[in-house]
């Protein structure tokens, strides 16, 4: 028997029909609990702030405004919240945006309901979930901007000899922890796969983002991407 407090959830979307269908599918699992929703920003903000949800499931495209232009109004409102953005736009700038404005993951509507579930229950362990069809997309948005923040060498002259990989300040046991996070493993996975106590999965991680000077899962597995994809 579960008996643990269900995650309370705030669900902001302006399309009436598929917030209702979405609610009425977060209701078949018995810790997920919505407490809550909204049909615009403002609604949304209101109501974060009566309800203080766990996490916030926000459409990005609302009457007036976009959803990640809400993201810190809601949590200026509710802090302890978690935002989670599920949309249909895969576009890389939305992506982009909504991360750097604090969201906690971006999902795509076209998702299954079980794994939708899931990622909620991630982002409520802190994990950072990203749908798997935007990895690439979160990549080459981190590369572009990391492009325009120091200039391209031109390859003619690109010196001789390559940096070394930043993966190179990993042991082998976090670059093995890091090769799993980079398949969207969970910490419980990642300990049962390698034989190892959760915890102690925990603080590898931590390890690895303190060496990589980065601050969430999802940045690290974005690292692991680039640098396979280096030649």
């Amino acid at each position: 028997m579960n008996t643990e407090t269900p995650i309370r959830l705030l669900v902001v979307d302006d399309h009436t029909l598929f917030r209702r269908g979405l609610i009425a599918l977060l209701s078949q699992f018995a810790d997920l609990q919505v407490a809550g929703e909204a049909g615009d920003a403002g609604e949304a903000q209101r109501r974060a702030q009566a309800l203080q949800p766990d996490i916030v499931l926000l459409d990005n495209h609302l009457p007036g405004v976009r959803g990640i232009d809400a993201i810190a109004g809601l949590k200026e409102v509710a802090p302890q919240a978690r935002v989670l953005m599920l949309t249909v736009s895969e576009d890389e700038q939305d992506l982009s945006a909504a991360l750097r404005a604090g969201a906690q993951g971006y999902l795509l509507k076209t998702m299954e309901g079980d794994v939708l579930a899931q990622c909620l229950r991630r982002c409520m362990h802190g994990e950072s979930v990203v749908s798997p069809e935007m990895t690439s997309k979160l990549v080459s948005a981190f590369q572009a901007r990391h492009e325009a923040a120091t200039g391209t060498v031109p390859a003619a002259e690109e010196p001789e000899e390559t940096p070394a990989s930043p993966l190179a300040a990993l042991s082998p046991r976090e670059q093995e922890i890091l090769r799993c996070i980079g398949r969207g493993a969970s910490n419980k996975e990642i300990g049962r796969e390698l034989g190892i106590a959760e915890t102690t999965v925990k603080i590898h991680v931590q390890h690895i983002l303190r060496k990589l000077k980065l601050s969430s899962r999802v940045q690290a597995a974005v690292v692991l991407a680039g640098s396979a994809a280096a030649p």
